[in-house]
Formats: C-alpha cells, structure tokens, sequence
C-alpha cells in the first residue's frame, strides 16, 4: 500500500522536539505507513540548532529549511507563507502537520488550506482566552483552517466543542467537515524519552551548578510582556531576591537574551544586585537535557513558559506563573500550579503554599499515557488513507 506523504512544519526549537516524537514513531513503528518530509521555516534562528542540538537529542534533520529569520508579525508570517507554499505544491503532501501556535502554524495552515491540502493540528483546542496575545490569535485561525484537530486535554477538546466543532462528524472529513479527537500530549512523550536521556548524557551538569536534588528553585523569565515592561520587570525581580534572601534558597536562572537586556537596560541598579547576588544564579539559556534535568530535580519552578509550567506537572513539580491566565487551566484547576501575575504578595503566597505542601500535592495523568505520537499517527491514517 502506498505510503502517506506528511508535510512535517517547524519553525521554533520547541516545535522541533514536538515533532520529534512523531518522527521516532514514524522511523520506528510506522516506517511502512508514512513518508515524512521535514519543513524547517527558520522562524527563529538560533545558532543551538546546529548539529550538535540535532545529535544530542537524536533528532532528524529537516529536509527544507526557508530561512525565513525574525521580523515583525505580518512580515514573518508573510514570508513563511510564501515559501512554504513552495514546497507543498512541490512536494504534493496528503496532508500538512502543524504544532501549536507560532507564526510557523498561522502560515503553514494559511498555505495549505488555501491550495486545498488537509491540515493536522496537534495542540489544537488550546486557549488563554486573551486575544492580545499573539499565539491565542494563531491557534484560533490554525484550528479554523484545519481538517484534523488533535486536541491534548478534555478542557481543549471541550474548547473546540464550544467553538463549534463536532466530534459526531463522520467520514469524509474536510476542512468543512473536521475530525476532532482527543489523544494526548505528546510533550509527554517527549519528557519521557528526554528525562532518560538527560540523566545518561548531562549527569555532571547540576554538580557544576554546585547545587542539591531538589534543594533548588529554577527560574525562566522571557515573555515580552515581562520583559519590556519595567514595572512588572522590576516587580517580579525584585519579590525573586526577596524569597531567596528569607528561605535562603539558591535559585538558578537561565536567562533568555530578552530577559538580560532588558535587566540591564531597563533595572540598572537591580540588575547589578542580582548579578553579585550568591544564592542568585544565573546562568546562560542551557540546552533542552540541561532544562529537562533542570526542571525533573528543582524543588519548586517559577516561569511565565507555557511549555515549562507543563513539564513542571510531567515531572511532579509545583509551579509558579508569572501570568495573568495559562492555556493549562487544568493545572491551575488541580492546584499544582497558581497564577501569580507580577504582584509581590500572590507570587509569596504561592511561594508559601507550596514550600509547605508541596509533599502532599497529587499529578494526575492529564496528558495521556506517553504514548500519544502512535495515537496521532494512527489517526491520520484512518482520516486519510482511502
């Protein structure tokens, strides 16, 4: 039987470890079903993705590469539009795969459904439900250009339902007639084969950090909206030296470029006290084994990622964000996580809470059984091979 031919979309580093694990199972599992082309569109260049970041975290190599680089909003999507419409007429895919909600998803699904090539959402259905932000803007119009949804969570999946999309829909299935399904997360499947890999390849690195399993707080701060506002810069810093200096607690700090400029431009005098700070440790943006081993031993983490408070639950962590809302709301819901904007007085509280019952707190399977790239490409077979 003929193989499906899948336009596998990248754009930033963590799309790329996304689709990893659909990779893994296609070489493994599924190498007679599929044929997978890797679109890279250079959304973010970042001199990590080299072959080093591709050897260390065995990944495959992507077989287009659009070097597309940073821009303004519309120009960036504009661009990937342009040059991925390129290689999915050249390549003639039975459908294109897209993940989560960058500029990368918004213009590949644009692309695609435009010339009337099926679209796969995986993380379809997430929502912040504020529509400043960018990537809530992306997700929505991705999930409305799409043929198949593959939702993470019931609260996403309940999502797509409340915007209209109908899970009774049957074959055959088109952009005006979508599949929605609910598998899984396969971050979660990525945790797990990372956290093993990590330990094997990156056992030294918290030795040299000069800290103890879970006698450490880990700390990533990058969202603009944190960054490029002075208040909430200085706030959320500020309240991070003071947690430090009562609990004396070291709190390591890979620092996104974003964040370190703005630290120095923005909060001079701050800036200076956190550097000669000794329980302040901060260190350059570390690789992703470095982060996952980072985040599997700390004893509490405190971020504005939406990635990081996710690994956070895979990992039993508490976790701190910096945030107004969280697309994760069943974290907030199961109180494993808690919103602490930037407000000195909710980020101490959480802080507190979890210091003190972080024991006791319970991490239920929200994201399926790590398993969920056979799931998603076991459904991509039934929606599109006829």
């Amino acid at each position: 039987m003929k193989r499906l031919k899948i336009l596998n979309i990248v754009g930033a580093r963590p799309q790329i470890i996304k689709a990893s694990a659909i990779s893994r199972a296609i070489a493994g599992e599924f190498a007679d079903d599929f044929a997978e082309v890797v679109v890279h569109t250079g959304q973010h260049y970042d001199r990590e993705l080299s072959d080093v970041f591709f050897d260390e975290l065995e990944i495959r190599r992507p077989d287009h590469n659009l070097q597309v680089g940073s821009g303004r909003h519309g120009r960036q999507t504009g661009m990937i539009m342009e040059r991925i419409e390129d290689v999915i007429l050249d390549e003639k895919p039975d459908c294109v795969v897209i993940y989560g909600d960058t500029n990368s998803t918004l213009a590949a699904a644009l692309a695609a459904s435009k010339q009337h090539f099926p679209v796969v959402h995986i993380e379809a259905g997430m929502r912040s439900f504020n529509k400043t932000m960018p990537e809530e803007i992306n997700r929505i119009m991705a999930d409305h250009a799409s043929t198949l949804l593959i939702a993470p969570t019931n609260a996403a999946f309940k999502n797509l339902m409340a915007e209209g999309f109908r899970p009774e829909n049957v074959a055959p299935y088109s952009i005006n007639n979508p599949r929605v399904f609910l598998t899984g997360d396969i971050m979660y499947d990525n945790s797990l084969f990372y956290a093993d890999l990590a330990e094997r390849k990156k056992q030294d690195f918290l030795t040299g950090l000069g800290v103890a399993d879970r006698e450490f707080v880990l700390v990533t701060i990058h969202r603009d909206s944190n960054t490029d506002d002075p208040v909430r810069l200085s706030s959320i810093f500020s309240t991070i030296r003071e947690l430090s200096d009562a609990n004396s607690m070291p709190m390591i700090m890979p620092l996104h470029p974003r964040t370190m400029i703005a630290l120095r431009n923005r909060v001079p005098e701050l800036y200076a006290a956190i550097s000669v700070h000794p329980s302040l440790i901060v260190i350059p943006p570390v690789s992703f084994l470095e982060m996952i081993l980072l985040e599997k031993r700390a004893r509490l983490i405190i971020t504005d990622s939406g990635g990081v408070q996710k690994e956070s639950h895979f990992f039993s962590r508490p976790c701190i964000v910096l945030r107004k809302e969280t697309e994760w709301v069943e974290l907030v819901r199961n109180g494993t996580v808690r919103l602490a904007d930037a407000d000195p007085a909710r980020m101490k509280e959480a802080w507190n809470y979890f210091i003190e019952n972080g024991n006791t707190l319970q991490y239920p399977a929200f994201y399926g059984d790590g398993k969920a790239a056979i799931t998603i490409l076991k459904e991509i077979l039934a929606v599109f091979r006829s």
